[in-house]
C-alpha cells in the first residue's frame, strides 16, 4: 500500500492564475491526498477561487508569515509524508516528485530542494543584487551553523510525518527564517539531510524583499545556531516533550 502524500502551499497575495496552474501540475504529476493550502489575509475573492481546487483552505486574517503558515499546514495534515512548495512555483512540480521520491523511497528522511547543486537546471535567474545576497547568507549560514547545506531557503521540502513530530516543536521562526530552523533542527536531532537538484525559475513579481529578508535571515542566524547547537548537546532540550502546535509560543485569535 502507497504512503499517503500531503503538500501544504503557504500563499501571500499569490498570482492567482500561477497558483491555480501550479496546484493542477503539483496533482497530476504526485498525486497527493492532500493539498493544503495555507493563505494569509486574502480578499473574498481569492479565496473564492483557490477553496473549489483544494482539499482543505486554511486562510486566516493576519499576516502569520512564510514560517507560520507551513507550520500550521504541517500540524493539520494527516498523511504519511509532509511536503511544501511555495506558491509562485519557483519549483515546479516535476522537480518537487523528485524531492518527494526520496523519502517515499526511504532514501532520505528530511528531502530539500537545492538551487546549488550542481546538478540544477536554473530556467531564469535571479537578478544580480539577488543573486549576490543569497549566495553570500548562503555562505555565512554554512560557516556558522551545525548542519552543512548548500541552499537553505529553497522553497520546496519534504518529510516523513514522524519526522516531523519530533522536528516541530522545536521550530519557533514564524518568517522566512523558517527554512534555515528546520533544517539546523533536523540535523541537530541527527538527521540526515538530502540536497535534491531542482529546476527552478525566478519570479521578479514575487512578495518577497530580499534586502529586508536578507536582514531578518542574519538576525535568526545566530538564535537558530544557539537552538540547534543546544538541541545537539543536551537531552533536556533534545527530548523536550511536544506541544500541541509546533511553535511553543503562538500569536491568534480566540486565546489561542
Amino acid at each position: 500500500m502507497s504512503e499517503s502524500l500531503g503538500v501544504v502551499i503557504p500563499a501571500y497575495e499569490p498570482d492567482i492564475e500561477a497558483l491555480l496552474t501550479y496546484i493542477d501540475d503539483i496533482r497530476a504529476t504526485l498525486d497527493p491526498s492532500t493539498v493544503r493550502v495555507e493563505i494569509d489575509a486574502p480578499t473574498d475573492a481569492v479565496r473564492s477561487r483557490i477553496e473549489p481546487v483544494v482539499d482543505e483552505l486554511n486562510a486566516v486574517a493576519q499576516r502569520r508569515g512564510k514560517g507560520g503558515a507551513v507550520m500550521d499546514g504541517f500540524d493539520g495534515l494527516s498523511t504519511d509524508i509532509l511536503a511544501f512548495a511555495d506558491a509562485d512555483g519557483s519549483v515546479p512540480a516535476s522537480s518537487l516528485a523528485t524531492i518527494v521520491g526520496h523519502v517515499r523511497g526511504e532514501t532520505a528522511d528530511v528531502s530539500i530542494g537545492s538551487r546549488r547543486h550542481p546538478d540544477s537546471k536554473i530556467v531564469d535567474h535571479q537578478t544580480v543584487a539577488r543573486r549576490f545576497l543569497g549566495d553570500a547568507f548562503a555562505f555565512t549560514a554554512r560557516q556558522l551553523l551545525p548542519t552543512k547545506c548548500y541552499d537553505y531557503q529553497c522553497g520546496a521540502k519534504a518529510l516523513r510525518a514522524e519526522a516531523w513530530d519530533e522536528i516541530g516543536h522545536h521550530c519557533y521562526e514564524s518568517g522566512f527564517a523558517w527554512d534555515l530552523e528546520f533544517i539546523s533542527v533536523a540535523g541537530s536531532l541527527g538527521y540526515e539531510i538530502r540536497e535534491v537538484p531542482v529546476e527552478w525559475e525566478d519570479h521578479p513579481d514575487s512578495t518577497v524583499d530580499p534586502v529586508w529578508t536578507t536582514i531578518e535571515l542574519g538576525r535568526a542566524l545566530l538564535d537558530v545556531r544557539r537552538r540547534a547547537d543546544a538541541i545537539a548537546a543536551s537531552p533536556r532540550y533534545r527530548d523536550i516533550q511536544p506541544t500541541p502546535r509546533s511553535k511553543l509560543t503562538y500569536t491568534g485569535n480566540n486565546g489561542d
